[in-house]
């Protein structure tokens, strides 16, 4: 029997898997997205912290059996990328969900202000660098995406420059897909009220200073701009191969259950087995004996 075959199902507390309650559809609007609903689950927060631990343990089995295929000439792989704004909660994904996992398998990659030889180049060039190895899971901490976000609500470059961007976007995961990698797209929402605590909790504790930026301000008025520019973005570029998840995010536990949801049923679909020994098992069992 194949993992695709085990019979453990999803947890209780979920109606569905949590794909069908988060794939953004046609028609979806960026302004009707509640931050602090938990489609689909059913339990509440206490719940969260024995079922989280569960899962880890179910994903780090799954992206160990990746790990070990690549090591059999399986030359797939897991791209997830989280895009959205401070304090979404992209850091805890990373932390709590993607930390279960065994790191040697972890390709992380965090995307901030393009340095000056990044600017050299087209844009795609640092995202290519920072794609998963076979076997790995990769993981984007903001991502592509930034270049018809950011750039689009900062008028960084003209229209005719980032408008293409959607369909290049769109080849180029295509090309990722067709290349044997699974793209798991994550767009985080948080509301501004949620937002406010947040940022002012960060100014409360010292050991938080670190993760405050006195440019989230300036970010949070320009939040109509990045609704719009978000809207856009899931419009133009969720597709049947890479379709974009809506995580609402007030609540951190409800997301690091979603995302690790999201990445099991990932891994199950890859139907995977763990990879045959390719050497004489009993003759290794003697041999072990006579030293």
């Amino acid at each position: 029997m194949n993992d695709a075959d085990d019979p453990e199902d999803l947890p209780s507390l979920w109606s569905h898997e949590p794909h069908a309650h988060l794939m953004f559809r046609p028609g979806d609007r960026v302004a009707d997205i509640d931050p602090d609903a938990t489609p689909g689950f059913r339990g509440d927060k206490s719940d969260a912290p024995t079922l989280q631990e569960e899962r880890n343990v179910r994903f780090a089995e799954l992206q160990e059996m990746l790990y070990a295929n690549s090591r059999a000439g399986d030359h797939r792989s897991v791209l997830l990328v989280l895009q959205g704004m401070d304090t979404a909660g992209k850091g805890g994904i990373v932390k709590h969900v993607v930390g279960g996992a065994n790191p040697q398998g972890i390709d992380y990659k965090s995307f901030g202000k393009p340095t000056p030889e990044e600017l050299s180049h087209h844009y795609l060039w640092r995202i290519r660098k920072a794609l998963p190895a076979a076997g790995h899971i990769g993981v984007f901490d903001r991502s592509h995406y930034e270049d018809v976000l950011i750039v689009r609500v900062h008028n960084l470059v003209p229209r005719d420059v980032w408008e293409p961007r959607y369909d290049e976007i769109n080849a180029f995961e295509r090309e990722l897909v067709d290349g044997g990698t699974a793209i798991v797209k994550v767009a985080m929402f948080v509301s501004l009220d949620e937002q406010k605590r947040r940022l002012a909790s960060r100014l409360e504790r010292p050991d938080k200073y670190w993760k405050y930026n006195p440019g989230d301000i300036d970010e949070r008025q320009k939040w109509p701009q990045y609704q719009q520019a978000y809207q856009a973005m899931l419009d133009r570029t969720s597709t049947e191969h890479a379709p974009w998840h809506i995580i609402p995010c007030d609540k951190k536990w409800y997301s690091r259950l979603a995302v690790t949801e999201l990445l099991i049923e990932t891994l199950k679909r890859l139907n995977m087995s763990w990879p045959p020994p390719d050497f004489d098992v009993e003759a290794e069992k003697k041999r072990l004996e006579s030293v």
